[in-house]
């Protein structure tokens, strides 16, 4: 279902997002789906926001918080492992996927008693290990990782991809899970009951109950990680549904696997970023489930803690003194929520797991700007009006307009190819201006438009153009020139003539 990318990345092997989108705009009921969700969460977003009189000044300082963060990335890191391994845990430092899923195959394999012994995982919803495949890595070294947030089960019983990052499900509605359920639960564990109705409260038991029996005999659960405080190696998972809970305390061992760019120096750091976080998000003024742990004790939770400190083209990323405040991302999917295009088209039409506006800028830099500007990578920083709607709902004040502009730059860069040559967008508009710039050769241009603009038009309007402006004109509409330009008219006009 997916493969790597460039550096590592998960990448699902869409086409180009404007390919992609056009399948998307298509289907009728998602965008119905993705409407109705994503206008309740903005809702409740803008309400519980407002209840805060400091709520800009705290955008402010997590801003700042992680502006000094990302300067000073190496040393928090470094310090977040001397706590982490004071305390009783061990550190793992993982370059791209490939050694990330190594590092995790191997802790899960230790774990098991004999060959014949069926080794399994449950898993918190963390989009670290989806963007390394983990998933997949583990099925292939014969190890069965059980999704646990209801919206990840979702997802994986339906042999399907996560479309939003907080809500992965988003895609469907409550009777297609219903039937999904019924028809699916079965093969990976406890079936859903008979009879099993669309009122979420009989969804959730349903996978309440599917679900109870992994977490009670399962010896090893994986995470990701909301932030991890550098001064006392504390790592933080915030949730709704109680499953991480289950997942964090039951199993003997406990591995996560943590973007670098989650480490927040104090905890004094973390308070501003635990406001800011629920609210931005789910709309709540505070997560139901917030875990937190330090290392390991003696008889209470896992007994083994690992952590894996994953870069995967992150330090790539922190080299670009633009594109380096993308790391700040606290995954609220705010952005998300409030964007035109991803409301229209959904997540999957981006490829990535990380889709919507900060996947547009995220995803290029991790994977890196390829050549070729139809390449899914390539085309995601074009997948955007810029209204900046984004900007305003980012609780870290992410300008991802400002990226937006700056990655479509770099990717014009890669398509001039090793040699530098010109594309074809630069030299079209090298031949503009020096028509523009001569009053004979516009007159011509205008009267050559004029007569071959009519003869292609249908209905006043014109299709798509060939040679270098097919892509643009690929989703729009051109009028057809007038008869007669304005400097014509004047000639004819002027003075009463």
């Amino acid at each position: 279902m997916t493969a790597p990318g460039d550096r590592g990345v998960v990448w699902l092997g869409s086409p180009s997002f404007p390919d992609a989108a056009r399948e998307a705009l298509a289907n009728t009921r998602q965008r119905a789906n993705l409407k109705h969700a994503t206008t309740v969460i903005r809702d409740k977003r803008l309400a519980v926001a407002s209840e805060l009189d400091d709520w800009e000044e705290l955008r402010t300082a997590a801003d700042a918080i992680k502006t000094r963060t990302l300067r000073h990335l190496d040393h928090h890191l470094v310090r977040l492992e001397e706590s982490v391994t004071a305390a009783g845990g061990t550190v793992h430092w993982a370059a791209d996927a490939a050694e990330a899923n190594r590092i995790v195959t191997e802790l899960v394999r230790a774990t098991g008693g004999s060959d014949e012994e069926k080794l399994e995982v449950v898993k918190v919803k963390s989009m670290a290990t989806q963007e390394i495949g983990l998933n997949e890595a583990l099925a292939e070294a014969g190890i069965t990782a059980y999704e646990t947030d209801l919206a990840e089960l979702i997802v994986q019983l339906g042999d399907d991809r996560p479309s939003h990052i907080l809500v992965p499900a988003i895609h469907r509605n409550r009777t297609e899970i219903r039937d999904l359920f019924a028809e699916r639960m079965g093969e990976w564990g406890r079936p859903a009951p008979e009879g099993l109705s669309d009122e979420p409260a009989e969804l959730a038991e349903a996978a309440r109950r599917h679900l109870r029996e992994k977490f009670l005999r399962a010896k090893v659960a994986v995470s990701g990680a909301n932030f991890a405080v550098a001064d006392t190696g504390t790592v933080v998972v915030v949730e709704s549904e109680g499953n991480g809970r289950m997942c964090l305390t039951l199993p003997e061992t406990l591995i996560t696997v943590m973007g670098i760019e989650k480490v927040v120096p104090t905890w004094a750091d973390l308070e501003v970023f635990l406001q800011l976080l629920p609210r931005s998000s789910t709309g709540e003024r505070m997560n139901p489930y917030t875990s937190t742990w330090s290392g390991t004790t003696e008889a209470d939770g896992p007994q083994d803690f690992h952590l894996v400190l994953l870069d995967n083209g992150r330090t790539d990323t922190l080299a670009d003194t633009v594109g380096r405040q993308a790391l700040a991302c606290i995954r609220c999917s705010a952005c998300l929520n409030v964007c035109p295009v991803f409301e229209r088209t959904g997540g999957h039409a981006y490829g990535s797991v990380y889709p919507g506006p900060i996947g547009a800028v995220l995803t290029p830099q991790l994977v890196g700007v390829r050549s070729d500007i139809k390449s899914s990578a390539a085309s995601l920083p074009f997948a955007s009006t810029l209204c900046g709607a984004c900007y305003d709902a980012c609780p870290v004040k992410i300008d991802i307009p400002k990226l937006l502009v700056h990655l479509r730059a770099e990717v014009v860069e890669a398509a001039r190819g090793p040699g530098g040559l010109p594309t074809g967008e630069a030299l079209a508009m090298k031949a503009a201006a020096a028509v523009l710039g001569s009053p004979a050769l516009l007159g011509a241009a205008q009267k050559a438009a004029s007569l071959g603009g009519r003869a292609l038009a249908r209905n006043g309007r014109i299709g798509r153009l060939p040679g270098p402006f097919s892509g643009w004109s690929a989703d729009r509409d051109t009028p057809a020139p007038p008869a007669e330009s304005f400097r014509v008219w004047w000639r004819k006009n002027r003075e009463g003539k």
